[in-house]
């Protein structure tokens, strides 16, 4: 066996538990070397049985002078033991645990390491960890900071400690050093071996911190040098569509004077920093990051445009219908006039050819004479090809997994590539998470947009809330979102089930005014008619859960009112208020809570005063963590071990090095082979 061995290939208990080792991530011996406790029990304080104390967190070592299985009057199964030392004597009991009198003998050295307690005026240790000593063996269980493993069903830490144990003693000394020595010494981190003891049996806190440092720096320098390697990879392919931009410009002008506004600077910077991409022999491969309502449709509508006019097709891909209904609306009332055909294809549309004809019919699919297919994930489907696609733009591009981004771009030659996010991230986390793209960012917004005043409710103000919005709405007469969270992780029938409850009780309150509900378990056309309702105004409230978080542009809707707030994201409710201020009145987001915990509420109120969202998106990071933030998995964050995305400084030293080793990298193969180890969920998107 070797510690690339499969475990589901290895004999025993191994082939056994594969499936559950699986769920851990554990699929070979080389991933439980890898696989790190997220804390330890200090159970390093050795007493003697006289001086232990109720209260304590201590360990004994002694012998097993009785030992049995018992049951209660209630039939409740209990194991009794009886520890002695030299200096006493102390009972000890474990429930339902049937298998320990034949672990643990008569006469056996033990050492325990739990709680001491007072039962009937008598110390007993209760539930302790515990193991045999054997001759000139050491102790992993008790006695030393004992490393405690994230578990599954019928794996337990106890377990993959042992498991880790032994293969460390059989491999230790075969573990390759993969970060060059001068990396080693000038940024005094461990060795790889020093580290993997440390990290899973340290000697105490303080080479447990030193071996948390080593491979927190690990993830984020090979995470750095496998996004440069993939831009340079990106680099390397050529495209049969480079665009051209002077021929054109006198069109590219005519189209801008027709807008009804003017560009932002930051829109014009990114606009110029897009066309020297598609000028060029690589295919492009650059995130537009803008907040919502910066502008991002219409950038993305100007280089379509541009592809057009080079005689290349375009895709929009986006990750709902009410997105994709939006951006196919703006760019077809922008585009139509200048002779572009676009088309929009959903999940629950059939795609109407009103503006392409059958190119070509055929087994392998149809290929369609239009110049811009606005959709969802349809645009995948094997019915659609393209007859000479030259751009793919991905809007929110986390929510696609890597396989479908991949997908939509084998239907062209070597496209170019543009992705979009309103999602806002730390820059710090960009360089990590988007390492191999080029980046653009709308910074400012479009000229005469509000900031949308942010107010945290508390409960005793919520009644004078309620009649603050209605004289609000009847005043202005405007419109207004009201926002249940998600019960769950994604959205559940708990969730919709709360929704409609909330529903009920808004009617009840708002009763002179017209109310919907949308949630995401609501049909399609059920759903695009809502919505149609409230945005020609014939509906003045809608209840929704965060569905509406993308995608939705009411210009009349002027207040949003988000209930439980200190369920989301700053990131998120920034988000969230981004659906109203689209018009030309002061726009207005209530935060309700019933939280009383000090911490919450200053989080929260830090809306009240901060209205960029990269900014909110580093408080929050700082404050509760990637995962509560982006949700992790679904916005494509790489699954990190040990580091953290709010150590900023370390995100910056690591990427410097990376991009300082990366012209000798070929020096180095250990480093490359490791590079390459790392699997698809651990790197940044393409």
């Amino acid at each position: 066996m070797d510690l690339k061995t499969p475990v589901g290939k290895a004999s025993g208990i191994y082939k056994k538990y594969a499936g559950r080792l699986e769920k851990l991530g554990i699929k070979t011996f080389e991933d439980f070397i890898y696989y790190f406790p997220f804390r330890y029990e200090n159970y390093s304080l050795v007493s003697k049985i006289e001086k232990v104390q109720p209260g304590e967190i201590v360990t004994i070592r002694g012998k097993v002078s009785d030992i049995k299985n018992e049951y209660t009057k209630r039939w409740k199964n209990l194991q009794k033991a009886k520890i002695e030392d030299e200096t006493g004597t102390i009972g000890v009991i474990w429930f339902n645990q049937p298998f320990i009198p034949k672990i643990m003998n008569k006469g056996d050295n033990v050492s325990l390491s739990g709680k001491i307690d007072l039962f009937k005026n008598k110390l007993v240790m209760q539930s302790p960890e515990y193991e045999v000593i054997y001759k000139n063996a050491g102790t992993i269980h008790t006695g030393r900071l004992v490393p405690i493993y994230n578990e599954t069903k019928g794996i337990s830490s106890k377990w993959i400690r042992r498991q880790i144990y032994k293969i460390l003693e059989e491999h230790k000394q075969n573990l390759l050093e993969y970060i060059p020595y001068p990396i080693l010494e000038e940024n005094n981190l461990i060795g790889i071996k020093d580290a993997i003891e440390n990290i899973h049996f340290p000697k105490n806190l303080d080479t447990a911190e030193d071996a948390r440092k080593r491979f927190s720096y690990d993830e984020f320098f090979l995470l750095h040098l496998r996004g440069i390697i993939r831009k340079n990879e990106w680099g390397k392919k050529t495209v049969s569509n480079i665009f051209s931009i002077n021929k054109f410009k006198k069109e590219i002008g005519e189209f801008l004077s027709k807008l009804p506004f003017d560009l932002t600077t930051s829109q014009k910077k990114a606009v110029r920093e897009i066309f020297q991409d598609l000028a060029s022999k690589k295919p492009m491969n650059r995130l537009l990051e803008g907040e919502v309502g910066s502008g991002k449709t219409v950038v993305a509508t100007i280089v379509m445009y541009l592809s057009y006019l080079n005689g290349f097709q375009s895709v929009l891909m986006a990750p709902t219908e009410i997105l994709a209904q939006q951006h196919y609306k703006t760019i077809s009332e922008l585009l139509t006039p200048f002779g572009v055909r676009t088309d929009l294809i959903t999940g629950s549309k059939k795609w109407k050819m009103k503006n392409a004809r059958p190119a070509k019919l055929g087994r392998s699919g149809e290929k369609w004479k239009m110049d811009i297919m606005v959709g969802t994930h349809a645009v995948l489907s094997e019915k659609i090809n393209f007859k000479n696609l030259g751009l793919v733009v991905i809007d929110e591009q986390q929510k696609f997994g890597v396989e479908q981004r991949a997908i939509i771009r084998k239907k062209g030659k070597n496209p170019h590539l543009l992705t979009m996010t309103a999602t806002p991230i730390p820059r710090t986390v960009a360089l990590v998470l988007y390492g191999n793209l080029d980046l653009s960012l709308l910074s400012d917004m479009p000229k005469g947009r509000r900031i949308v005043k942010t107010w945290l409710v508390p409960p005793e103000k919520r009644i004078d809330a309620y009649k603050w919005i209605e004289n609000q709405i009847k005043r202005q007469k405007s419109q207004a979102f009201i926002i249940c969270p998600f019960i769950e992780e994604s959205e559940s029938m708990a969730t919709v089930k709360a929704a409609v409850k909330e529903f009920e009780k808004l009617k009840n309150i708002f009763r002179d005014f017209k109310l919907d509900l949308l949630h995401g378990k609501i049909r399609a056309d059920l759903k695009e008619k809502i919505l149609k309702e409230f945005r020609e105004e014939k509906t003045n409230i809608l209840v929704s859960t965060p569905v509406v978080e993308v995608g939705i542009d009411i210009p009349n809707a002027t207040i949003i009112m988000i209930e439980t707030a200190e369920r989301f994201g700053l990131a998120q409710l920034h988000q969230l208020r981004g659906r109203v201020g689209r018009g030309n009145k002061q726009s207005y987001c209530l935060l309700f809570t019933d939280s009383k915990n000090d911490r919450t509420i200053r989080r929260l109120k830090s809306l009240e005063t901060i209205y960029n969202g990269a900014e909110l998106a580093e408080l929050d990071l700082k404050l509760r963590g990637p995962g509560e933030i982006y949700g992790t998995a679904q916005h494509g964050l790489p699954a990190l071990k040990i580091a953290s995305f709010s150590d900023f400084e370390l995100i910056e030293k690591t990427k410097k090095e990376a991009e300082k080793i990366f012209p000798e990298l070929s020096k180095f193969p250990d480093l490359l082979k490791k590079i390459n180890s790392l699997t698809l969920s651990q790197v940044s998107p393409d």
